[in-house]
């Protein structure tokens, strides 16, 4: 079986001679009996620690968990910076959360039932890959952008009853943030713990109009009238 590794400036190609593994296996394997240089991340070995995920034919993936196939081609994530190989640094994804107010702020005594676990429950399980970012188009092209892991976890915490200040939440993610997003669910389709930052993105939006937000695009088309820049 032959495994493609874009590196820094050349792709190269690893004959494994073996079968039915995964892809961390895999790396594992050349570094132990091809090539010592290779680098790359991993931890847990179990899809719960998230530092394994890399692309492999242009769709980001856990390495633990990605089944290799002939002729599949590696890569780092991207929007990241590189370190070397299939190492990035998650920086820029993770620094996104002080920006957004990403956690609770002002903290309000508060029974929490069952039932309000499982409003952010599944946004929760995020284990940080950043598998989100990499797949993200606004990221690719504006750095400024939250982007999808910060916006799920401001959701997360507008929902939690221990958050004294909603409000705070809400004000923090208009600029760069629920109004850019495109919708196109990449983030989703990627996340291995099934969370959908799309949803909870749309949620936001939701939550925005209740304190007076609204998408800043719908001045650009006008409202009645010659408003929409017709000329008669």
């Amino acid at each position: 079986m032959v495994l493609k590794i874009k590196r820094i400036k050349e792709i190269k190609e690893y004959v494994i001679e073996k079968e039915n593994i995964t892809l961390l296996e895999a790396l594992n394997y050349i570094k132990e009996n091809t090539d010592p240089t290779l680098a790359f991340s991993w931890g847990c070995r179990s899809g719960v620690c998230g530092s394994c995920a890399v692309r492999v034919n242009e769709k980001e993936v856990l390495a633990c968990e990605y089944k290799v196939n002939h002729e599949d081609i590696a890569e780092p994530l991207k929007n990241m910076e590189s370190v070397k190989d299939l190492v990035v640094l998650h920086d820029a994804a993770l620094n996104k959360n002080k920006k957004a107010y990403a956690y609770i702020k002002s903290f309000k005594n508060d029974v929490v039932t069952e039932d309000d676990e499982k409003l952010n429950e599944v946004q929760s399980d995020c284990i940080l890959c950043s598998s989100c970012y990499s797949a993200c188009p606004v990221f690719s092209v504006n750095e400024e952008f939250l982007g999808p892991f910060a916006l799920t976890r401001v959701w997360k915490y507008t929902v939690d009853k221990r958050e004294g200040d909603t409000k705070s939440n809400i004000d923090a993610v208009q600029s760069n943030g629920v109004w850019d997003c495109t919708l196109c669910n990449e983030c989703t389709v990627v996340c291995p713990q099934g969370i959908s930052p799309k949803q909870d993105i749309e949620k936001l939006r939701a939550k925005s109009s209740q304190f007076g937000y609204m998408d800043p695009n719908f001045g650009s088309f006008g409202g009645f009238g010659n408003d929409f820049g017709l000329s008669f």
